[in-house]
């Protein structure tokens, strides 16, 4: 009976076959052929020269791209030879003599291929610097294995492909969709920059990637190209792990055609940043960046570019584009959302979609404004306290003239698109931020009314506690603020600054250098609540620690008073749910504890919980007990006058 032979791979012969003629490494690999199977008994085999690769073949890109001279495309092509060669290994190791290993090596290069150039296979060389080439380990230098990249052998085959330690850490980001105007105009900006020669690494200094990434996508396409996101977190913290990152990184963009793209904007740790930093320093190809810390890499030009956001016009444009077709799409005001949320063409995409899959009984424009709210939510919930506010506005026990204060803050942002925009003020250069002080003791109604005004303008509330953004580091205290007013520029988010007492004072007088940086940091605060596009609210105790020049630059200044009687009856006949279950509760007799709001709904909850935990109605006698606890909380204690018939 005859053997039965193996079965060739027929076809994945001839297609490796095809590739290597087609992309021009077959030439190299017959003349690698010549130069290790042939030298033993050809003496003439040493002098064949490099092929010269056919123009526009892979082996030709590979050689402009890295600059590579004859001797070391010799010394690429045997190394691809090991792998698609068959018998090529066992040549070399006949070639090596005893001992030879079925691989090639230094030695082989230097006695086997024409003009040999021993520095070409030092490590700072072209070969193994941009890892175009590995180095096995070895005892002798000379019998060391010479091995191909993976990422590189694919490339000649004509079969893109990364390394795996990129593909982990390294996104590639689609091609951009259609850019406004003023984006395409952009685009040629940059790419005008990045083809400068030689070229510059470009920051796009921005709270987030997510604004300017189809902006680069589709400026690496206009230079034949695509586009890779790197963020920050990914690269790796040791020095030398992080060198040979960098340079396979840069190896495979440049096989690959692309535009590298480092994200510094999801971190702001000094270290981290430290680590963008060198390498963009080390990277021998310029990079974009996006991030809001302008870096500057020691000896690397670096473009910092701060892009405007859609104009108003433009972004209504964009909203009626996205919803074209929706159904009830007319009666979403685009203007007002334009003028509102400050999202970009792929946001406003995204947000109106919204419109098309809400929920049945659902306004598309109702739909559309929380896609937009919730959209913006991703970054500020990092940075600050998200206040779910659902307060009507007769929960608010103030004076008339207070309570009228407050309605006029609630209509210059709600009617700012039309103000500004429809009738021109902005034309004028008024600024379009609404700010407000709220002064006044602690549980007066300050964090309500800002509640109150978020539920009623239909707006996300954050809370951001200026004592926690203060920093004795000089510069720290701005760069805490403007993360936290670029990541709400988006959203028009009302921001409300805590405590602010920390940031201000009496600062008439600079005496030393400390009071001359807070007049800066407080200057800071204050320019950027004019120029932000939604309502930023500052709370304090004591309105008499800001300077009236501070003062003077604040829209509205709104006091909250300590509560008198009348008013604290008010209170506590509004702060019981009308499912609550009571028994003889008198607010004439509970308004004669001289507490503040925010004691007075203490009180309250806290009564109500004993209630509960007897089964029983809330009474008087619960209240009583919770008072007292209140009052010991505050170093205080009832008084009889107080308390007199509370408990027949």
């Amino acid at each position: 009976m005859k053997p039965v032979k193996p079965v060739k791979p027929v076809k994945a012969v001839k297609a490796v076959n095809a590739d290597r003629a087609a992309h021009g490494l077959a030439p190299l690999l017959a003349a690698a052929r010549t130069w290790i199977e042939g030298a033993g008994d050809d003496p003439d085999a040493l002098t064949v020269p490099v092929p010269e690769p056919a123009r526009g073949t892979l082996v030709a890109r590979l050689r402009d791209r890295f600059g590579l001279s004859p001797f070391e495309l010799a010394v690429v092509a045997c190394a691809a030879a090991v792998e698609l060669v068959p018998g090529f290994g066992a040549r070399c190791a006949q070639a090596q003599g005893a001992g030879g290993t079925a691989t090639f090596t230094p030695g082989l290069a230097i006695a086997r291929l024409p003009g040999p150039d021993w520095s070409a296979l030092q490590p700072d060389a072209t070969l193994r610097r941009w890892r175009l080439l590995q180095c096995a380990p070895g005892d002798v230098y000379a019998g060391r294995s010479l091995v191909l990249p993976e990422a590189v052998l694919h490339f000649l085959l004509g079969r893109a492909a990364m390394d795996e330690r990129l593909a982990s850490r390294l996104r590639v980001v689609g091609t951009a969709g259609e850019l406004t105007p003023s984006r395409q105009e952009a685009v040629r900006r940059v790419a005008g920059i990045m083809g400068e020669s030689p070229a510059p690494h470009v920051q796009l200094v921005t709270p987030t990637a997510e604004r300017e990434r189809s902006l680069l996508a589709a400026v690496a396409a206009r230079q034949g190209r695509v586009l890779w996101e790197l963020p920050a977190w990914a690269l790796p913290e040791g020095a030398e792990e992080r060198e040979d990152f960098m340079w396979t990184c840069a190896r495979d963009a440049r096989l690959a055609d692309a535009l590298l793209m480092v994200d510094v904007s999801a971190t702001s740790d000094p270290g981290r940043l430290a680590l963008a930093t060198d390498f963009l320093a080390r990277l021998p190809d310029a990079a974009a960046v996006c991030g809001p810390e302008v870096l500057r890499p020691p000896g690397r030009t670096v473009v910092s570019l701060s892009l405007p956001r859609l104009g108003h016009d433009e972004a209504t444009q964009v909203w009626r584009k996205a919803l074209h077709g929706a159904e009830d799409a007319a009666q979403v005001d685009v203007a007002v959302l334009s003028a509102q949320f400050q999202l970009d063409a792929d946001g406003i995409a995204t947000a109106a979609r919204a419109a098309r899959h809400r929920a049945p009984g659902e306004s598309a424009a109702a739909a559309v404004w929380q896609a937009c709210r919730l959209l913006a939510r991703a970054t500020l919930d990092d940075l600050a306290q998200r206040i779910d506010a659902d307060a009507p506005w007769d929960r608010l026990a103030l004076p008339e003239e207070e309570l009228r204060t407050l309605h006029a803050v609630a209509a210059q942002v709600r009617h700012r698109a039309r103000v500004f925009h429809a009738w021109g003020l902005s034309a004028h250069g008024h600024r379009g931020g609404t700010s407000a002080i709220f002064s006044g003791p602690s549980g007066t109604g300050k964090t309500m009314a800002a509640e109150v005004l978020a539920t009623d303008l239909g707006l996300d509330l954050y809370r951001i506690d200026l004592s926690s953004v203060v920093s004795k580091y000089i510069g720290e205290t701005e760069k805490n603020l403007r993360r936290v007013f670029d990541a709400a520029e988006e959203s028009g988010a009302i921001l409300l600054f805590d405590e602010a007492d920390a940031l201000f004072g009496k600062r008439t007088e600079v005496k030393d250098s400390h009071d001359r940086h807070a007049n800066i940091e407080v200057s800071y605060l204050l320019q950027r609540m004019e120029v932000y596009q939604g309502l930023a609210i500052l709370t304090t105790n004591l309105r008499k620690n800001i300077d009236d020049a501070f003062l003077r630059r604040i829209q509205f200044v709104v006091e909250f008073p300590f509560p008198d009687a009348q008013m604290r009856e008010r209170i506590w006949r509004g702060i019981f749910p009308p499912q609550m279950p009571l028994e003889n509760v008198d607010p004439s007799h509970l308004a004669r504890l001289a507490v503040a709001g925010g004691n007075i709904k203490n009180i309250a909850r806290n009564a109500a919980y004993l209630a509960a935990g007897e089964d029983r109605p809330l009474g008087m006698p619960h209240l009583l007990d919770a008072a007292r606890r209140e009052y010991a909380k505050l170093g205080q204690a009832l008084t009889a006058a107080e308390i007199r018939g509370w408990v027949r």
